[in-house]
């Protein structure tokens, strides 16, 4: 049962509502101030309600916008944590890896759910408002490039559509130049005297990854004491924990576009539904996966 002051202010027992309480003159929480509320100011809700613009009358246009707001936000808590775990790899620091491998993957969950705000656009629907975005295009989000860079999937070229955000392609050009995330597993690997090859410890970080056979077998050999005490390989499980979730990100993606768009072009320009099936079938992370018909 809820205390009258928890049914009066639903967010007594954060942080805010603790500081309010003890500036209560009885107790309960302070409910006047002269200006915006601590809460509003601290999150910034003005700002971020005043983000919603539609251009059309039609209410699934506020849906879309909403859904790739809380996106975007998303993609930066996964940046976040993923550039955390390369890092702590990258000081041979297996356990800390692993805390934020299992925090990206709660907000990847996040982020993969947040496709259900969309799941109830018909076409019709989204065709009311689809010509008031013109060219743009989630294909042009430089949160999700980041992403993709981490993710060991580099292109040079993908950095051009953002060539007039000088911030954003510093960004950028520092991801691509620098080793992903499985480029850094690799690299601990190397360094713990497993047999990963060196073309794949020092390489050109600007350019893709691709699958070596080699690199299989130096997960093999961790594969081969599967023992909860054996770090590396839970470090290799936490790792495909993330590579699935970028499959279903990729493959909620292609369902959403073929039930609202179906196989017309994407806005951006590309051929929609094609190019994101072909995406969807890239493995990240593939020896992680070839291996298992080995193992």
């Amino acid at each position: 049962m809820l205390s009258t002051t928890a049914q009066q202010c639903p967010y007594a027992g954060d942080a805010g509502g603790a500081e309010a309480a003890r500036t209560g003159e009885d107790g309960s929480p302070t409910l006047s101030f002269e200006r915006n509320t601590p809460y509003v100011d601290y999150v910034g809700i003005d700002t971020l309600l005043s983000l919603q613009r539609p251009r059309t009358d039609e209410p699934a246009e506020s849906s879309f916008i909403i859904a790739t707001q809380v996106m975007e936000l998303l993609f930066a808590l996964v940046q976040e944590r993923w550039e955390a775990a390369r890092d702590a790899l990258e000081a041979d620091d297996v356990p800390g890896a692993l805390a934020w491998l299992r925090r990206a993957c709660n907000a990847q969950d996040v982020l993969n759910d947040s496709w259900g705000l969309l799941a109830d656009m018909t076409p019709t629907e989204f065709n009311r408002f689809r010509d008031s975005f013109g060219e743009a295009s989630g294909f042009q989000s430089h949160g999700y490039r980041k992403l993709e860079f981490l993710l060991g999937n580099k292109s040079a070229a993908m950095i051009r559509p953002h060539k007039g955000m000088s911030d954003v392609a510093k960004e950028l050009t520092d991801l691509l130049e620098r080793p992903g995330l499985y480029d850094a597993a690799l690299r601990l690997l190397h360094r713990r005297g497993l047999p990963v090859p060196q073309d794949r410890v020092d390489r050109d970080w600007t350019r893709s990854y691709e699958a070596s056979a080699e690199v299989e077998k130096a997960w093999l050999t961790v594969y081969a004491d599967d023992t909860p005490g054996n770090e590396l390989f839970l470090l290799a499980e936490a790792l495909l924990d993330v590579a699935e979730r970028v499959t279903r990100w990729r493959h909620r993606h292609l369902v959403a576009v073929k039930r609202t768009l179906g196989g017309r072009p994407g806005s951006g320009g590309s051929n929609g539904l094609r190019w994101l099936a072909r995406n969807a079938e890239q493995d990240v992370f593939p020896e992680l996966w070839s291996l298992r018909s080995t193992v």
